[in-house]
């Protein structure tokens, strides 16, 4: 299975090439990893979810807060910032980028782990959520910082799936 270290870097690499090329903005791994992801009053954070399954079973998730999602909406849409933009526009273009992060991250980690089949992005808005696997999943977070002004999270929980299949199987047995 992919170690830890090795995710955290091509969750890294696949984001900052996402949104370097196609949103321009300058993503960095935070140089304040504890720093929270600042909620919008009303809102809260929103997450941007993308699952995948094959050899691996997991999801691959992108957390900002209200503001951060606009700006990079608007950014993506080739729009200026002032302009108005509608929720479902920055959900659509979000949906999108966390496709593309997912692609990019696909690429960097078939070799090792194989072909792996990925659904339709979703969003959820909120506060503090959490994802879960149950046991023997691992996740595996990159905290970034995009354009000097905003945090987002870029997550990647997963778990092999031949350990999914034996757990159903001592279950049967």
């Amino acid at each position: 299975m992919v170690d830890d270290i090795c995710i955290s870097d091509v969750l890294l690499a696949g984001a900052k090439e996402v949104f370097e090329t196609m949103i321009f903005m300058d993503l960095e791994e935070a140089s304040e990893p504890d720093r929270k992801i600042e909620d919008d009053a009303m809102l809260g954070s929103i997450t941007f979810k993308i699952d995948f399954e094959g050899n691996m079973q997991g999801c691959l998730t992108i957390c900002c807060s209200t503001p951060c999602a606009k700006t990079i909406a608007t950014n993506m849409l080739g729009m200026e910032p002032d302009e108005e933009i509608s929720e479902a526009e920055i959900r659509d273009a979000l949906g999108e980028v966390t496709n593309m992060v997912m692609g990019s991250v696909k690429t960097r980690v078939q070799d090792e782990v194989g072909n792996l089949q990925v659904s339709i992005p979703t969003v959820v808005s909120g506060r503090d959520l959490e994802y879960s696997l149950g046991d023997g999943a691992s996740k595996i977070s990159v905290i970034v910082s995009l354009g000097d002004e905003y945090i987002a999270d870029i997550s990647w929980l997963c778990r092999e799936a031949h350990k999914l299949n034996r757990k159903r199987e001592d279950k049967q047995a």
